[in-house]
């Protein structure tokens, strides 16, 4: 969400951002390089296996199927050779040929060579198509995660123990203005969300509804990355009376950048506060980001804290008679949460791309940061949700 930062602190963060941009760009190069290494390893086995193959079929083929004679009763062992009933070689196919270490030596330094080749091409083919370093990497690993995050590139294995949420790359339906659609069977089933603040400004609610839109996830508080300060959202009142007014569902969020559990009491008590004098239809999201490209007072706590952090606030609000829900994006949901325990609190997962390449369950999808919607002159977070899920 990009609205959360604390405008004083933006400047700190592109510099940052140049900064990481350059070391990005070496440590690609390097990850390129062990990345060739590994997949030649494997092609080389594979080529090698396929070429023996090819050989023993060949030498079946061009035998057709003559034995020796006088041998009595006998088969043909793995390697292409005539064995007798006590697996004794009494001879070898008419038209087989032998290999010596030498050659067999010379056709594995060509299936490596010929790796090597293929992998350089198929990742340069990527990049000048315009995929990024990502992309380009990731149909090489369809069993893990390719995230980056701490300053490199990590391949982490899916962890299928954990539910998956299981929607289809094919049902996707991306509309020319941007806006997504989930079908089943032909229709849509999916249905249109946003979420603000009080970046936003002054929202026409009505015009908003007119334009489709079902939800919206309103921003209550949030707390200062580098300051720590927990700060109430301007708007938040005015913007739960108009959309309601509107007839849209609404829900709360608070970006959250608490390392104690205090701090995170204090933020679910203030979200409480704050929601008291309406029905809210929609959960109640605790909103957990790294920040990147500066010193987040959240980036250091350990994937253990975080977690617990998380479950402390679902707990809490779950306690008070609303629906928590978590939202993250990937780096969050791979790298910095025990996901196994929050299994039994709903998603809201971030990630601006046009497929489901994560594999986690979700309920909501942010799919845009950038979107636009009659009534918000300015830019605004763009949702689905894949179910009702409101009161």
């Amino acid at each position: 969400m990009r609205d959360r930062m604390e405008q004083t602190d933006m400047e700190r963060i592109r510099a940052g951002r140049k900064r990481m941009g350059r070391a990005m760009r070496r440590r690609i190069m390097a990850m390129l390089v062990c990345l060739v290494a590994m997949v030649i390893v494997m092609f080389s086995g594979m080529s090698i296996f396929a070429w023996i193959r090819e050989r023993v079929n060949g030498s079946a083929a061009a035998s057709s199927g003559n034995v020796l004679e006088g041998a009595g009763a006998v088969s043909i062992d793995a390697d292409g050779n005539v064995v007798d009933a006590d697996g004794n070689v009494v001879g070898v196919f008419a038209g087989s040929m032998g290999l010596s270490p030498q050659e067999v030596e010379a056709q594995v330094g060509n299936a490596r060579q010929q790796a090597q080749s293929e992998v350089l091409e198929g990742i340069r083919t990527r990049l000048n198509d315009g995929d990024s370093v990502l992309e380009a990497l990731r149909p090489l690993y369809p069993n893990d995660m390719i995230v980056y995050s701490g300053g490199q590139y990590n391949i982490v294995p899916i962890d299928y123990s954990l539910k998956q949420h299981g929607w289809q790359n094919a049902n996707l339906n991306i509309l020319e203005t941007g806006e997504y659609q989930y079908l089943q069977d032909g229709q849509v089933i999916s249905h249109k969300g946003i979420d603000v603040s009080e970046f936003q400004g002054n929202i026409d609610w009505n015009l908003v509804a007119q334009d489709g839109v079902e939800f919206a996830f309103i921003r209550a508080a949030y707390r200062g990355y580098g300051t720590g300060k927990l700060v109430e959202d301007a708007n938040f009142d005015v913007n739960v009376q108009g959309a309601q007014a509107a007839g849209i569902k609404v829900g709360a969020y608070v970006y959250s950048q608490a390392i104690t559990e205090e701090e995170v009491l204090e933020e679910a008590n203030l979200v409480l506060t704050k929601i008291a004098p309406y029905q809210m239809e929609c959960p109640i999201v605790f909103d957990v980001e790294n920040v990147t490209g500066a010193d987040g007072r959240m980036n250091a706590l350990s994937i253990e804290d975080r977690t617990r952090f998380a479950q402390l606030f679902c707990q809490t609000i779950e306690n008070a008679g609303y629906r928590p829900m978590l939202y993250y994006n990937t780096e969050m949901g791979i790298m910095m949460l025990e996901l196994g325990m929050l299994e039994g609190y709903d998603k809201w997962f971030a990630a601006y791309r046009e497929d489901f390449y994560y594999p986690y369950d979700f309920k909501i999808w942010q799919y845009s940061q950038s979107g636009r919607v009659q009534g918000i002159a300015s830019e605004v977070d763009l949702n689905i949700s894949f179910d009702v899920f409101w009161q």
